[in-house]
């Protein structure tokens, strides 16, 4: 390891794991016991690395101290790390430690490594001394060091809200050219994009040719160009539509929308894009990502955080976002340049209050309008050739979206197999507790008495209630009528048996009738104490009394809103003298964001008017009561569509000129009549062509399927046992799977410390306080690594190399039987949907193991009831063999290990 630097910081640091805790100070390291740990960091400050998960690992949820992640925020805002000692020494120049009783002298010597950085040509340096300033003030643990090191700038520095710059409004894009695409220009495109040095790929070029078609003149409204397109992994089906996608833009001047399911593959496709415009800046202009409102930061939000909003921690976090939001590239909170452990290490404490997820943003009003992150990503998108988006956003802009002169007209859906699930997700009613209170809180604003600006329905129109008689009226009996929503307390209330109000009533009933109806107080996938659910059919008087109170609540907080929103679009067509442009920009967004909460207290209203009286076959209705370790957190009424794919195709695929739906798994363990069911395709009157390329990787000799029949289901033990054999065995590189959260947990605690023991990693969604993509970024990076996980990592997840090496699934993936699967199934053909379902799932979880041509490694499934007739679901000519789990640890023993595989690991880092 790296000689220690010369550090003038005199505090100890501290590194546990699972295979034991460690102190190093100035007379060296030494491993101490968790309650000798728990003292030191409680009496002096220490160095650590990621205090949430060392303060996991030791019992001591308060621990704190200097957390070089956090001082890595602040002196490299917007920068990417993997928060792991093996990520620090990559940024810091360190060579990493070798064992775990070296990294916390490790953790010292990075420590003045990073401080060093303010010595020498620091790019992020503007904005460091005000931001230390502040940060002292609210006694963050660094500041002391922080501010002894930095100098007073010589003029005064650049704010983050003077540093930002503004977008500007543009001429309006025309309308998309009509041009044809030729077959030659679209090979020579793609030519370009893969380079002359790359191998040829049959498979690519006929995809890209097949991808064409949607890009080509509609004949009739109503009617667009529908391709859907099934690639094997290894295609390189991006580069197959980015070809015409990107040739398209170009000759008529339009904008082609791709969209994604995951956030990994919107990450993916923005380094593509490079291939498409090498310059940065042409790159920026060209191609832009959109997300949610959500997922960005409000730098209304923000500001008032900064000015007093947030306290404590929070406020530090605050502080942080801001040194970053001044270097973010897009201001994107969620999966965009703002680390994702960042949040984690506050414990989420204030982050989401950063972002819009309330839908009370003034638009115009605001006085960071001009500087706003989600306008510039709009405005951006507008000129743009590819705009990356996901599934979710589509169907919301589609639906309900501001920006509808720019709405585009040709859509790539890559990862086409959730598309039924976004749009089940979209097109669903949820009356609930949490829903409803959400909707009181956007009408009344804060009730609380607490600190911060005032959000409420009256306040963001004040202007408009003064100049209108008529919207003035409306404002007040909206919120008149939001006071019968349910408010702060309501679970307790409801437990209690004392609900307020004619929704906590109706409430109430729901959950008396869902608790005495729920066949038992267990989760479908075997999770005792979560969620329970039955069908609402045959209401009790109680409920039938409730819904009646309850729908007049409702009716009379809709007609004011729905009277407000024709107020403002009189006020619109009237053109006051007070209405300059940004006045009319704000009042076109409350206009918008109206017609969204109108349309969700009306369907509502639709729902309980089902209550005591007839289903509709289109629907499926239930009543539920969500719960997590045995405690409610919200109840309520649900609607899902029995075919969700039928308002998808009316709203987004009628419209459009152009469709792709391409992925490796579109058929969905089915065939081409599924996937045209679960894209929306059967809902339109032209039908879409189909275009099939099977993946040229080798499964037959790259691949096994080893299927152990040893391993007892409902054995904790015993499942704990075999996955701690098999990833011993393998060296790390194991993705295990897991159906149900309690089991993942299990495991996770009888296997970490054996695993540590061999020098092997261990980290688990649902356990280790670290975001998904912040794991995975961990697990790929560490090829002694393993991670266990839910559904999350059975989709999207993007491993090559020898870092994924094993995949591991507890069981047979069976659908769980909730009310809305048992209706779909009886529609979809019975135990044949559910073969669908759980073919498709075991496609996508095998199809993380082979991600390029040199991959090689072995999935196994702790099953011995695993049906033959679900073997179709693996490739063509795989190995499928059923064995013992001794069996089983000799061929995963055979896999390389990590060590032989460090080499090439540093390699590729």
């Amino acid at each position: 390891m790296s000689p220690l630097p010369d550090l003038a910081l005199p505090y100890p640091a501290l590194h546990a794991s699972h295979s034991g805790i460690w102190i190093a100070d100035e007379g060296g390291t030494r491993p101490i016991g968790r309650g000798e740990a728990i003292r030191i960091a409680a009496d002096t400050p220490v160095i650590l690395l990621n205090a949430a998960l060392v303060g996991q690992r030791l019992g001591y949820a308060d621990l704190s101290g200097l957390d070089l992640l956090e001082l890595f925020a602040f002196l490299c805002p917007a920068r990417f790390m993997v928060p792991t000692p093996r990520g620090l020494a990559r940024v810091t120049g360190l060579t990493p430690p070798a064992a775990d009783a070296e990294v916390a002298t490790f953790l010292r010597a990075a420590a003045g490594a990073l401080l060093g950085m303010i010595e020498g040509e620091w790019p992020e340096r503007e904005g460091a001394w005000t931001a230390a300033q502040s940060l002292f003030r609210l006694r963050w643990t660094w500041a002391p060091v922080l501010t002894q090191r930095l100098k007073k700038p010589e003029t005064a520095e650049r704010w983050l809200f003077t540093k930002l710059g503004e977008w500007s409004e543009g001429a309006p894009r025309a309308q998309p050219r009509t041009v044809t695409l030729e077959a030659d220009e679209t090979q020579a495109r793609l030519a370009r994009l893969t380079g002359s040095t790359a191998e040829q790929r049959p498979g690519q070029r006929a995809y890209a040719q097949a991808a064409r078609e949607a890009f080509g003149p509609r004949m009739a409204a109503g009617m667009p160009n529908m391709v859907l397109a099934e690639a094997g992994t290894g295609i390189g089906k991006t580069l197959g539509y980015l070809a015409p996608a990107s040739l398209w833009a170009e000759k008529a001047d339009g904008a082609v929308w791709v969209s994604t399911f995951t956030k990994a593959l919107q990450r993916q496709l923005g380094h593509e894009s490079a291939r498409l415009f090498p310059d940065a800046a042409t790159r920026r202009a060209k191609v832009v990502t959109r997300k949610g409102r959500e997922n960005y930061l409000c730098l209304l939000n923000l500001e008032d955080a900064l000015q007093g909003g947030f306290a404590g921690r929070a406020a530090i976090l605050a502080q942080l976002v801001a040194r970053w939001a001044a270097y973010s590239a897009d201001g994107d909170m969620v999966g965009g340049d703002l680390p994702g452990w960042l949040p984690t290490l506050f414990r989420r404490n204030g982050a989401t209050a950063l972002t819009d997820r309330r839908g009370e943003c003034v638009y115009a009003g605001c006085p960071h309008y001009r500087k706003c992150f989600i306008e510039k990503a709009a405005r951006a998108s507008a000129d743009a050739d590819l705009v990356i988006a996901n599934h979710a956003l589509v169907m919301v802009n589609a639906a309900r979206g501001r920006e509808s002169t720019t709405r585009p007209t040709r859509y790539v859906f890559d990862e086409g197999h959730h598309l039924f699930d976004a749009a089940d997700a979209m097109f669903s009613t949820a009356l609930t507790g949490a829903e409803t209170i959400e909707l009181r809180r956007w009408v009344l604003g804060p009730e609380s008495g607490g600190r911060g600006r005032r959000r409420g329905l009256a306040a963001r129109l004040s202007d408009v209630a003064s100049y209108d008689e008529g919207g003035a009226r409306a404002i007040a009996d909206a919120v008149n009528a939001a006071q019968a929503l349910a408010s702060d307390g309501w679970l307790q209330r409801l437990g209690e048996g004392a609900p307020f109000g004619p929704i906590e009533a109706l409430l109430a009933a729901v959950r008396g009738l869902t608790y005495a109806r729920a066949e038992s107080g267990r989760d479908p996938g075997g999770d005792a104490g979560y969620g329970l659910e039955t069908e609402l059919a045959e209401p009790d008087p109680g409920l039938i009394e409730a819904a009646g109170p309850a729908a007049e609540a409702l009716d009379a907080l809709v007609r004011p809103l729905v009277a407000l929103g024709r107020r403002l679009e009189a006020v619109l067509d009237e053109a006051p003298d007070w209405m300059d442009g940004p006045a009319r920009a704000r009042i076109e967004g409350a206009i918008a964001s109206l017609g969204w909460r109108a349309e969700t207290v009306a369907a509502w209203l639709s729902l309980l008017a089902r209550i005591g009286g007839p289903a509709s076959p289109d629907f499926v209705d239930w009543m539920a009561v969500d719960r997590v370790e045995g405690r409610d957190y919200d109840v309520g009424l649900h609607r899902h569509w029995l075919d969700p794919t039928r308002p998808f195709a009316e709203t987004v695929l009628k419209p459009a000129h152009g469709v792709l739906v391409t992925s490796a798994t579109l058929r969905g363990g089915g065939d081409w009549d599924v996937a045209e069911a679960r894209t929306g395709a059967t809902h339109l009157l032209r039908g879409a062509s189909r275009f099939e390329a099977a993946s040229p990787f080798d499964y037959a000799s790259q691949a096994e399927v080893l299927i152990v029949t040893d391993v007892k289901r409902g054995d904790m033990g015993a499942l704990a046992n075999a996955y701690a054999r098999l990833g011993v065995a393998s060296g790390g590189g194991m993705l295990g799977l897991f159906t149900a959260i309690r089991r993942l947990r299990g495991v996770h605690a009888r296997i970490a410390d054996r695993l540590a023991r061999e020098g092997l990693p261990l980290y688990a969604q649902h356990v280790d306080p670290i975001d998904t993509g912040t794991l995975v970024d961990i697990f790929r990076d560490d090829p002694a690594a393993s991670l266990l996980g839910t559904d999350a990592l059975r989709d999207g997840v993007d491993v090559p190399g020898r870092s994924l090496r094993m995949v591991v699934m507890e069981g047979v993936p069976w659908p769980k039987p909730t009310v809305l699967h048992a209706a779909r199934r009886l529609a979809g053909g019975g135990s044949g949907y559910d073969d669908r379902i759980v073919r498709a799932r075991l496609a996508q979880a095998f199809g993380r193991l082979i991600r390029r041509a040199d991959d090689h490694g072995v999935f196994v499934l702790l099953s011995a009831a695993m049906p033959s007739r679900l073997l179709t679901a693996f490739p063509p000519g795989v190995r499928i063999t059923r064995v013992t789990l001794d069996e089983a640890v000799a061929h995963a023993a055979a896999l390389p290990s990590a060590a032989q595989t460090g080499h090439e690991a540093r390699e590729t880092a």
